[in-house]
């Protein structure tokens, strides 16, 4: 037991490490880091489960009129056949429920880790595998965003198994078995073509037609099935949402969250990995650029068309990030034996250690948007079917778009107010006050209308709530209190 844990130089110990932190992480790490991977991703095809359209993503029960909106269906497909099956086994606590699904991803992303160390390997050496492994498994972003429902997380084991296997040998089979995971990687995320364009780039360039037939191939087959056949059944014609999706890019995408960083995800790329490591590995992924060049065509040309392309997000960029860190691994290994700067590494790679520990541990814990979860889910156990809820925002707090699925309260309506004032037209069954400032004058002041108003719950942001909003007040991380009129 004591080799399994302690041997560092093992494969074993390092997948053992991997797995236990994604293990402790879906336990403690609740709630969702951003409106996409709980909106997008769960509210949605939960929604469906119980009879509901939430965002009017399908043809059905809905005033929307039938136009594919450029989202994916594959990974909310596979959620609402989850979300299907937990309703046929009684399965109804939405944290219970979100729990297993953090579990089942977890365990998904050590693939990762696995192929990875494979990858680096077959490449390089087992010691440079042993540094990679290392980091895919513990760099303390992996852990907390593995057990996030993101396509840019949930792609990544299908693409790392596609390089995988489009690297180990020669035959057809293999090129065409990993095109088809690189089309499930795209079914996921659209924007992963573009790597596949990478790699599709470096067989044209060494005349190698005939792989680059079968990897295409691959490609097609997975990725006609589930955008063509999937899209045709839904909307009556193939491809339906990637249409949607383009048509959303070329007119709408550019005007999304406008972001004039160019060197943006060099920071993201370079800042994950901390200061001075994250330094070392950028420079070795930019010496790779000649010796491997199968994997770095493809992960510069997606960091390159994320770079040129108007809407930047931070996370964008973390399907490419252990890539990444392989060629950036083996990059400057191979580089330090020529220049005598093993010190260097040694140094770094020892400060890394220093940094990453301590936050490892606090993301392995850390919940987010906590007070907007626990908000909701205080309404699991009430009776009412089609609550009223007053979101009351007068003080310093935003009001934000609050989960349905942890209340089961898919009739919930919510009317909000930024104002301190009575609509006597309404009447409301929760009263949801967003910020702490002015709390006692504001409740007050509804008690007045209310006469039997009670507090029902407070909810509080997490620590990581408060400081990601400290950093950025666009991140509305709010208290709320929950008062109940009986």
């Amino acid at each position: 037991m004591r080799n399994l844990l302690f041997n560092f130089t093992s494969f074993k110990t390092i997948l053992f490490w991997g797995l236990f932190f994604r293990l402790i992480t879906a336990v403690f790490s609740e709630g969702y880091g951003m409106h996409d991977d709980h909106f997008l991703t769960i509210e949605t095809p939960s929604s469906w489960v119980h009879g509901r359209n939430e965002g009017g993503w399908l043809p059905i029960n809905s005033e929307f009129k039938g136009e594919p909106q450029g989202h994916s269906l594959t990974y909310v497909g596979l959620n609402y056949l989850y979300f299907s099956f937990c309703k046929i086994i009684h399965l109804n606590d939405p944290k219970l429920i979100m729990l297993f699904n953090r579990l089942i991803i977890g365990l998904l992303s050590i693939i990762v880790v696995y192929y990875g160390f494979l990858i680096t390997e077959k490449l390089s050496s087992r010691k440079d595998a042993i540094t990679v492994g290392w980091i895919l498994a513990l760099l303390w972003i992996f852990p907390f965003m593995s057990v996030r429902n993101l396509v840019e997380m949930i792609s990544i084991p299908f693409l790392t198994y596609g390089v995988w296997l489009i690297l180990k040998n020669k035959e057809v089979k293999y090129f065409i078995l990993g095109g088809i995971f690189f089309g499930i990687a795209i079914s996921f995320r659209f924007q992963i073509a573009i790597f596949s364009v990478g790699i599709a780039l470096y067989y044209i360039s060494k005349f190698e037609f005939k792989t680059l037939f079968f990897f295409t191939l691959g490609n097609l087959i997975s990725f006609s099935l589930l955008q063509g056949v999937i899209d045709f059944i839904i909307w009556s014609y193939p491809f339906a949402e990637f249409i949607g999706y383009v048509k959303y890019n070329l007119n709408e995408g550019t005007k999304y969250l406008p972001n004039t960083n160019y060197f943006m995800y060099f920071y993201v790329l370079f800042g994950v990995l901390l200061f001075p490591f994250g330094l070392l590995v950028g420079f070795g992924f930019f010496r790779n650029m000649n010796k491997h060049q199968i994997l770095f065509y493809p992960t510069f040309l997606f960091l390159l068309f994320h770079t040129f392309y108007p809407n930047r997000q931070e996370r964008f960029i973390l399907t490419i990030l252990p890539f990444f860190i392989i060629l950036g691994v083996i990059g400057f290994n191979y580089f330090k034996t020529k220049v005598l700067l093993p010190k260097l590494w040694l140094f770094s790679w020892r400060f890394f250690w220093v940094l990453n520990i301590p936050l490892l541990l606090f993301f392995t814990f850390a919940s987010t948007k906590k007070s907007r979860v626990d908000a909701m889910y205080s309404l699991f156990h009430t009776e009412q079917k089609s609550p009223k809820i007053l979101m009351e925002g007068s003080g310093d707090a935003s009001i934000s778009m609050m989960p349905k699925f942890y209340s089961n309260k898919w009739d919930a309506t919510f009317k909000p107010t930024t104002e301190l004032k009575i609509d006597s037209t309404y009447q409301a069954d929760f009263i949801f006050f967003c910020g702490r400032k002015n709390i006692t004058t504001r409740v007050d002041f509804y008690k007045k209308a209310y006469k039997k108003l009670h507090l029902h719950k407070i909810c509080a942001p997490s620590l990581i709530d408060e400081i990601v909003h400290s950093l950025n007040p666009r991140n509305v991380n709010e208290y709320i209190e929950v008062w109940r009129v009986k």
